[in-house]
């Protein structure tokens, strides 16, 4: 392994029930990039994750630098509304220390429109986000509350699956930004599945496309052409066609 590879997978493949969700896998992520994974419905990518964390049996060759700390947000983490667990108390499990959590919530922009008035900023954060039970914030806010847990333990490594599922489309733009920003501010890798081409060829350093086996990977520009992408989403290619924004 490279120095600044941190992740290298060999013919990695995963099989359920003897049908072969993933198959013969090849990619390598290096420290700091951001890789975009991408594909149809059912192509295998949440179970790809799965893969990487150990949580499901696989073959091949999965080989992480060591000494790593991986943080994961899952997709469409849904709570229930009754459920009598508050923010500051979900937050609790993971770290104990109040100014810890405060700075978590401001560097993910909760509270963002108070946040020179630091009296204020605690107040509306105390009484909106942290008093409130988990189940009642927003899309938006829960998203961001997720990605404050993950970043708690200060990782290397970010592991977003779909990370604007669930919220609004002018909110998607805007979780994307703050990773950006966060991925800016802590140099850590970030590995998202995404099903916005656009965005992918915005901030992706490299794309890996899955539909149960590997159809590419390299830098997005060059490696989701219309053949890639026809492999991908068949007859849909059009619709995930990117367009430049100028």
């Amino acid at each position: 392994m490279k120095d600044d590879t941190i992740l290298k997978v060999t013919n990695l493949g995963v099989r359920f029930d003897g049908s072969g969700v993933l198959n013969n896998l090849d990619f390598s992520v290096s420290r700091g990039d951001v890789l975009a994974i991408v594909g149809p419905n059912g192509a295998g990518k949440s179970v790809l994750f799965r893969a990487l964390l150990g949580l499901i049996p696989y073959y091949g060759n999965i080989e992480w630098a060591k000494n790593l700390k991986i943080s994961y947000v899952p997709q469409k983490f849904s709570i229930d509304r009754e459920l009598p667990l508050s923010t500051e108390e979900f937050l609790k499990f993971k770290e104990k220390g109040n100014n810890k959590i405060i700075n978590v919530l401001k560097s993910v922009g909760i509270g963002a429109e108070h946040k020179n008035d630091s009296e204020h900023y605690m107040r509306h954060v105390k009484q909106h986000v942290l008093d409130q039970r988990l189940g009642w914030l927003s899309g938006g806010q829960l998203q961001r509350v997720l990605i404050a847990w993950a970043l708690l333990d200060n990782p290397d490594v970010l592991l977003f699956d779909e990370p604007t599922a669930g919220i609004d489309v002018g909110g998607e733009e805007t979780i994307y930004n703050l990773l950006k920003k966060l991925h800016y501010e802590r140099n850590f890798t970030m590995m998202v599945i995404s099903h916005d081409l656009n965005i992918i060829y915005k901030y992706a350093d490299n794309v890996l496309c899955i539909n149960k086996d590997m159809v590419c990977y390299g830098i997005p520009a060059k490696v989701l052409d219309p053949s890639s992408l026809a492999k991908l989403y068949g007859g849909e290619a059009g619709f995930y066609k990117h367009e430049s924004h100028g």
